[in-house]
């Protein structure tokens, strides 16, 4: 057996380790972990180990089984109902990047073909740190978080087409021996091929597998389809990665689409972690130390460059200026699948060895400052829009630039005094509104999306546009007349700026906000807010809720409990089992020793079929008590002593444990 195989993946490992968990103190996402490892234990760091021929293997596996994840996650459904966002604004974000790096390039005196393939290079963002940075900060659902998650989904995608076109922009061949009638065949082949597979294969062989109720065959059922599609694709002379992608379309149309996914996915990341280590032994650090100055003017002219585009492109989607900038900023780096497109250029000679240690510099450094960048933009995109709103036309950079006539519409303050004022029209917002129409309490809402406005207004919803951090348009929405102004946005920074203009406005008006998570419940009451309702305080109060329940604690019982969790707030609830004071007047252990519930079923021809319960008699001969019956969709509680017990009955008992299962016998049918 060749040990150096097993040793490099043991170093690769431990390295791995060591530098992941110095990373996550710092909360520095793990690709750039993988890719400083790469660095530290390649040929040109510490030696250890160089890029062999086992690297460049799990390098490729980690790029097949990357775009077949891609290809089972992908949903049409969810991408039809973000078109706009997903296809207009990814198009337009690759295409107004691409062009400026291209003639940057153009300039500098790269060829053309090289100019735009280091564009289409540079228009790829981080799905992966993006998105871990805002879900850290829980703004995913925000409408920069919204717009960014779109664009880079877009992005995702692209990179199947960008990989096809890579080889022509190289000027090869790629194999299809130019004839149009060979290519019209073989497109035809893969296209029938993937169909048939669709629509007979992979169900037939996923349902024979199912039957089996082997984990371990499903795993390798789902390994072998994936790589028999790579391998297909390729051997009519295209990349393994389309067939991979193609095989995870199929399958994503499937009942067995999910069950797929999660066999893969620790597949997929060992092997795309083995892809970023082999990328990372890349990198010259010499070159990166003798040319420091070169490689941070390109970083800080890539991020504005990408800063532009992004924002230009979020923009012209008809964002408020806000998230505008805050989407630019957010999409700002280089992406991991960038990687992979700049490995084939390097291959196919689109990239000199010099343009390709740079860029391979420039991207980890702009990957690095990312989570930085996120966490700092918000103060200098508040500056922003408070230096604009003071200028002619800015209230219509500041909403956007479709959102004009609907705010010229809203410019009379609505006549209604002691309202409800509705900020967000999300799940809650709807929840909300939905509650208030039911009650006959006076309502308006206030939304920054245009195109739901819009919607909605057709519907006859009580909606006008508007950023509510802004005091115009509090006061278009009657502020200064309203009861209740209720925060249902997931942006805890603009809530934030909403509870003080609201209260500066209106200091009696009453302010209730939603929040994530406890941290921000002080901040936001000293900037006024008087009802502060935290996610996770809710949940946590609603499981325990259901636990009591299950033990069957008397319903006065919890609702004692569960107010004096409320009076005394979030850290009675997590030291109840350190601190059992509260006065519940109920003890499980004490109250109901042994006691359970079953529900057994009568069966056909069983010795209950057609009697009632005094004949019976369950308490005396039995030791339970029938609390309920269900017979098809009806419920009979505490059912009397006349209840005639039919076959099919389905029976709530209560009783000890061995009672009831001593009396599960005679429910049962007698065949």
């Amino acid at each position: 057996m060749d040990l150096s195989v097993l040793a490099h993946v043991d170093v690769i490992l431990g390295f791995a380790i060591l530098i992941l968990t110095i990373f996550s103190k710092f909360e520095v996402p793990p690709v750039l972990g993988f890719l400083v490892t790469g660095v530290l234990i390649g040929p040109h760091g510490l030696g250890i180990m160089d890029s062999g021929q086992n690297m460049e293997i799990n390098a490729e596996l980690g790029v097949i089984f990357l775009l077949f994840t891609i290809g089972v996650d992908l949903s049409l459904k969810d991408l039809w109902n973000m078109k706009k966002a997903v296809l207009v604004g990814g198009a337009l974000q690759i295409l107004f990047t691409t062009g400026i790096v291209l003639a940057v390039c153009t300039n500098l005196g790269f060829s053309h073909s090289a100019s735009l393939f280091t564009g289409l290079l540079i228009s790829l963002s981080s799905t992966a740190i993006v998105l871990k940075v805002l879900q850290d900060r829980n703004e995913v659902y925000t409408p920069h978080g919204k717009t960014s998650l779109a664009i880079l989904i877009f992005q995702d995608l692209a990179i199947v087409p960008l990989i096809l076109i890579t080889p022509i922009l190289a000027g090869s061949s790629v194999s299809f021996e130019g004839s149009l009638p060979n290519i019209f065949f073989k497109g035809s082949l893969i296209i029938l091929t993937f169909i048939l597979s669709a629509k007979f294969v992979v169900p037939a062989i996923f349902y024979h597998v199912g039957k089996t109720g082997s984990k371990q065959l499903f795993f390798v059922s789902v390994v072998f389809i994936c790589l028999s599609a790579a391998v297909f694709t390729y051997s009519i002379g295209l990349s393994l990665a389309l067939g991979a992608f193609l095989a995870g379309i199929v399958i994503s149309g499937s009942q067995y689409s999910q069950q797929a996914i999660g066999n893969i996915m620790p597949l997929k990341d060992m092997f795309m972690s083995f892809f970023f280590v082999s990328v990372g032994m890349l990198l010259d650090l010499h070159y990166l130390l003798d040319n420091l100055s070169v490689i941070i003017l390109a970083t800080v002219s890539l991020i504005i460059i990408k800063l532009i585009a992004g924002s230009l492109v979020t923009f012209l989607l008809g964002c408020p200026l806000r998230t505008t900038i805050l989407t630019g900023l957010a999409l700002s780096q280089v992406g991991e699948f960038s990687f992979v497109l700049s490995r084939l250029g390097l291959e196919y000679s689109l990239l000199a060895e010099e343009t390709y240690q740079t860029f391979l510099a420039v991207s980890i450094l702009t990957m690095g400052v990312t989570p930085f960048l996120i966490n700092a933009s918000y103060r200098p995109a508040d500056f922003i829009v408070k230096k604009v709103s003071d200028t002619t036309h800015g209230m219509k950079l500041i909403n956007g630039i479709y959102s004009e006539p609907l705010y010229n519409e809203e410019m009379t303050e609505p006549q209604i005094k002691d309202h409800l004022i509705i900020v967000g029209f999300g799940f809650s917002g709807k929840t909300i509104s939905k509650a208030a129409k039911a009650a006959g309490i006076p309502y308006l809402i206030i939304e920054m999306n245009p195109e739901i406005v819009q919607h909605e207004k057709a519907k006859g919803e009580k909606i006008q546009y508007g950023d509510a951090t802004f005091g115009a348009v509090l006061e278009h929405a009657g502020i200064k007349n309203a009861r209740v102004l209720v925060t249902g946005i997931a942006d805890s920074s603009s809530t934030g700026k909403i509870v003080e203009k609201a209260k500066e406005l209106n200091p009696n008006i009453c302010v209730i906000v939603k929040v994530h998570d406890l941290q921000e419940m002080k901040r936001l009451n000293s900037m006024g807010a008087d009802e502060i309702i935290p996610e996770e305080y809710e949940t946590s109060v609603e499981i325990f809720v259901r636990l009591l329940e299950k033990y069957l604690v008397p319903r006065e019982n919890i609702e004692k409990m569960v107010n004096d969790l409320r009076a005394n707030g979030y850290r009675r609830l997590r030291k109840l089992v350190v601190e059992p004071g509260i006065d519940s007047g109920f003890s499980i252990k004490d109250g109901l020793p042994g006691i359970d519930i079953q529900v057994l079923k009568v069966g056909e021809g069983s010795s209950f079929q057609e009697k009632t319960l005094s004949e019976l008699d369950f308490r005396r001969r039995h030791g339970v008590t029938i609390i309920s019956v269900r017979r098809g969709t009806d419920m009979f509680h505490t059912p009397a002593g006349d209840f005639l017990l039919h076959a099919k009955d389905a029976c709530v008992l209560l009783g000890k444990t061995e009672d009831l299962y001593n009396v599960r016998k005679f429910f049962e049918s007698v065949q």
